[in-house]
C-alpha cells in the first residue's frame, strides 16, 4: 500500500517542481525582453 502512495507523492512533487521551473523561466524571459511580471503575467513587452 505504501508504494503507490509514495509514487503518487513523487509524481505530484515533480509536477509542481516543473510548474515552478517553467514560471521562473517565463519570468526571466519577460525581464530579459524589458518587461515586468505582475501576478504571473508579462507586461510591457511587444512581440
Amino acid at each position: 500500500m505504501f508504494r503507490p502512495v509514495r509514487t503518487l507523492i513523487l509524481v505530484l512533487l515533480t509536477f509542481f517542481a516543473g510548474i515552478m521551473y517553467e514560471r521562473a523561466r517565463q519570468s526571466d524571459t519577460c525581464l530579459d525582453r524589458g518587461g515586468a511580471v505582475s501576478e504571473g503575467i508579462c507586461i510591457g513587452v511587444d512581440e
